[in-house]
């Protein structure tokens, strides 16, 4: 199988078959996880250890779930209450960590790069989970697999990705990896929600929510990051919904066939109509949900290989 990684930090350095193979793996994992007999030994006798310094619902969940049904002795580590609240440095941390022998460590950070940092420091394998405005790779790896699912396949699609681009990691990473697979992505939202330099993304910008999703197969809404936002990057949420929450009319600009994506949580009334959200012919947000765990078990397995191979040499 095609995946050569020590660490899984960001889409960026994945080739497309490296791609490939994380959701062709995780496609066996979500046959695996529909069946009566839920468990796998793929990482019997390893140690995996969750560190969350963001709060996360449904990230942490889905790896404590996917680590326990490869066999792993999955920790979940309350940073809230832990000694970084003391003032010990990332870097401590990592070894103090180091030195309890885990093999896998899952890290969400509110600093980007962060995670990097930790995987220069341990002698595991890293997964990042999220670290400050920069990346977020289970999450588009799982918007991928939902994708390829519902559509029959990754490649020459219209996605169009709406809301709070500049704050978003999840953004960042769907940018990424949809760019690689040869789709045409278009990005919707404010200006003052786009990031700096976005016109050399490769993609094509609109301020214009109609405009924007006409013709999209994919419709891909965003949190507002209100809790990475210092200033007045909207006028109120009435007026954001109005312009650039998804409803019924605005969704009728995307082919009748377009399937509607939402990372999670919902703001419902503020990015997204409860009715939308809720439509079972149009919404993946559950399916997104589903194949976060099969992802994520794929991700886990694929570096635990690595991680024995290393070992045995």
């Amino acid at each position: 199988m095609t995946f050569t990684h020590r660490h899984l930090l960001g889409i960026e350095p994945l080739h497309p078959a490296e791609i490939t193979a994380i959701l062709d793996l995780a496609d066996d994992y979500v046959a695996l996880n529909r069946s009566g007999d839920k468990h796998s030994d793929a990482l019997k006798g390893l140690t995996q250890i969750n560190m969350f310094f963001e709060n996360s619902t449904r990230t942490q969940a889905s790896f404590e779930l996917a680590g326990k049904r490869l066999g792993a002795d999955v920790m979940n580590m309350a940073m809230q209450s832990s000694s970084v609240k003391k003032g010990e440095t990332l870097v401590d941390t990592a070894l103090t960590l180091n030195a309890m022998h885990p093999d896998l460590l899952v890290v969400r950070h509110p600093s980007s790069g962060a995670v990097d940092l930790l995987a220069q420091k341990v002698n595991c394998a890293v997964l990042n989970a999220g670290d400050g405005k920069h990346e977020h790779p289970t999450q588009a790896l799982l918007d991928a697999l939902t994708i390829r699912r519902k559509k029959g396949r990754l490649h020459r699609l219209s996605v169009a990705i709406c809301g709070d681009i500049a704050h978003s990691r999840v953004a960042r990473s769907n940018l990424i990896l949809l760019g690689k697979m040869e789709n045409r992505v278009r990005l919707i939202g404010p200006p003052t929600l786009m990031p700096a330099g976005v016109a050399e993304f490769g993609c094509e910008v609109f301020d214009d929510m109609r405009e924007g999703l006409e013709g999209a197969d994919v419709v891909m809404m965003l949190r507002l990051q209100k809790e990475r936002m210092d200033g007045g990057f909207i006028p109120s949420e009435r007026e954001y919904y109005h312009r650039y929450g998804l409803d019924a009319e605005k969704l009728a600009y995307a082919k009748p066939d377009a399937i509607v994506m939402h990372p999670g949580p919902m703001n419902r009334g503020v990015e997204i109509d409860g009715t939308i959200a809720d439509d079972i012919n149009r919404s993946v947000i559950q399916e997104q949900v589903e194949m976060g765990v099969a992802v994520r078990m794929a991700a886990m397995d694929l570096l635990a290989r690595n991680l024995k191979t290393a070992r045995a040499a």
